[in-house]
């Protein structure tokens, strides 16, 4: 099985990098909250159709909805939707570098929650490696001159705790996928990522119907584009959920760090920038410690 978690985490990954890209593109036309609706919105659909091939796949039907299931689906969706908008009231008040570096603390709170709420097993050597990761992360992340306390603690307090929700949000869904016992893996995972898009769709939909609906039919404007965006979305969700199916929530968002690496390649390939010594030595600590939290995971 841990062939298989590591490809799904590695998947996701890269469709992450991808979404990421074609939301900053969509974000210029339709503002912050229509992009981040696309995700919810039109990739809901193709989670469906996931669901379906899943079913199919497995031979299964699809399980029924428990009250734990629903809770731990309902936490993670709410917590994500927080974790985002934090995220991007940071980002209004300090560099999208440093605010990456906040958020992602991430992988270290994934595992405190993991243990405290799902009482998974996180090894010492686990944890340095995850401790280890994530410094690399914050290496990459913060460039030279950036000041963690120049706007004061505030954006530093929105990052972390953005950081916080994220996690929140990786135990609860692994959570609800758990929940669904004697379910395959793939068809409980893609049960519970259209559990999850349900919810955040509804939430999104009625927030925007009251209180921007300009934002609203922006993003059914751009629905060409948005459907791509939509499908790599729910593709990478797909993945992470298979992830957090086989294995802790902790092991599969350190590993998802390889994503700043992906980054970083399409940065040197799109906009030609040069690799600085400590971005480079940022990459080698995240490859030590995915490397030995596969060894030692």
């Amino acid at each position: 099985m841990t062939l298989y978690w590591v490809l799904a985490t590695i998947i996701g990954a890269a469709g992450l990098t991808t979404r990421n890209a074609m939301q900053r593109n969509l974000t210029q036309k339709i503002g912050t909250i229509g992009a981040t609706q696309v995700r919810f919105l039109y990739g809901l659909p193709f989670s469906v159709i996931f669901l379906g091939i899943s079913a199919f796949i497995t031979g299964q039907s699809i399980p029924a909805l428990n009250g734990t299931m629903l809770g731990f689906a309902l936490s993670g969706a709410v917590t994500q939707i927080i974790a985002t908008a934090l995220m991007l009231l940071a980002m209004k008040e300090r560099s999208f570098a440093v605010t990456t570096a906040y958020t992602k603390t991430e992988p270290v709170q994934v595992a405190l929650f993991s243990v405290v709420v799902l009482g998974d097993k996180i090894g010492i050597f686990a944890a340095l490696a995850i401790l280890t990761a994530t410094i690399g992360v914050i290496l990459m992340a913060v460039k030279a001159g950036d000041s963690w306390t120049k706007s004061g603690l505030r954006p530093v307090a929105y990052g972390i705790v953005s950081g916080t929700f994220f996690a929140l949000s990786a135990v609860s869904f692994r959570g609800s996928i758990l929940s669904l016992t004697d379910t395959p893996f793939l068809l409980a995972a893609s049960t519970v990522l259209v559990t999850g898009l349900s919810i955040q769709t509804a939430i999104l939909l009625a927030y925007m119907t009251l209180f921007n609906r300009t934002a609203l039919m922006g993003s059914l404007n751009v629905w060409r584009a948005s459907l791509l965006a939509g499908f790599v979305g729910a593709f990478a969700s797909q993945a992470w959920f298979i992830g957090f199916s086989l294995t802790t929530a902790a092991n599969v968002r350190t590993l998802g760090l390889v994503e700043m690496i992906f980054a970083q390649i399409i940065t040197r390939r799109v906009l030609k920038e040069q690799t600085m010594v400590r971005e480079w030595l940022g990459m080698a600590l995240i490859l030590v410690g995915v490397a030995a939290l596969l060894v030692f995971g």
